[in-house]
């Protein structure tokens, strides 16, 4: 029998891909059965099992890049390439919400009164909320680039302060957002606009929310000293995605913020 030295680490078998597609599949179904249904208990349990299985999967994923070195040059190349391609499916997500927002908005038709924003419907201003929104996820593109140098320069202190204030912005963006919803005076089932609004802005604050828990395990990683100047590549994945989600919002607030209104 003959074996060939592969420059990659196979990792081990594990039931947690499998186990956490169902328990995001129960998300989505959850949700339809809270809306039509008033039931919240399918989407809790997915919620809270998602959560579970993720925190399982970082941990097996840590020991295996911080304790035992599996992740070498080869490794890293393929999850910065597997990473990348998970980003360029999240721009086709985003791209669809685009199109029909657009789609709609440059030629109205009759039964929304021939015009942009529909009849009836009163849009949020875009110089006040909004903006200071942008401001947050702007600021927090800064700070995180900040904390990525400092990895980089063997900076413990300032790569702790840097994250911690991306973190902390993320929420607070979060928290605006959430004030943003509870003053509309539109919802998601008024006509094509609301829809779009909604689902494109509530996905987006989704994406936040994600991308703020990646970068609390990044905190959580630095505070023990998982990085270091040379293996850093959990962060530089969650710095991505945030830099991804933060040009997302800039599209967004353009659009559908300052244009569309």
């Amino acid at each position: 029998m003959i074996f060939i030295r592969q420059p990659f680490h196979l990792v081990e078998f594990s039931p947690w891909p499998l186990l956490i597609s169902f328990s995001i599949f129960s998300i989505p179904v959850g949700l339809i059965y809270m809306v039509r249904n008033s039931n919240f208990s399918l989407l809790i349990f997915g919620v809270v099992l998602t959560a579970i299985i993720s925190t399982m999967w970082w941990r097996d994923v840590v020991r295996e890049s911080t304790y035992q070195g599996h992740h070498n040059f080869y490794v890293t190349k393929g999850l910065k390439i597997g990473v990348m391609l998970f980003i360029l499916s999240e721009v086709c997500f985003f791209f669809a919400f685009f199109w029909a927002y657009f789609h709609s908005s440059l030629a109205p038709s009759v039964e929304i009164g021939a015009h942009w924003p529909p009849t009836g419907i009163y849009t949020l201003q875009a110089f006040q909320v909004p903006l200071l929104n942008t401001s947050v996820l702007l600021l927090s593109g800064v700070s995180i680039t900040w904390t990525h140098h400092s990895i980089e320069e063997g900076d413990y202190s300032s790569s702790i302060k840097g994250l911690l204030i991306t973190v902390l912005l993320g929420i607070y963006f979060l928290f605006l957002q959430y004030g943003e919803y509870s003053e509309t005076m539109f919802t998601i089932a008024d006509g094509i606009y609301g829809s779009c609004f909604f689902m494109a802005t509530g996905f987006h604050g989704l994406h936040v929310m994600v991308g703020a828990t990646f970068l609390f395990v990044c905190l959580l990683r630095l505070f023990f000293y998982h990085f270091n100047k040379n293996h850093h590549v959990g962060f530089l994945a969650a710095a991505w995605y945030w830099h991804f989600v933060d040009v997302v919002w800039l599209f967004l607030y353009v659009s559908i913020y300052w244009w569309g209104s």
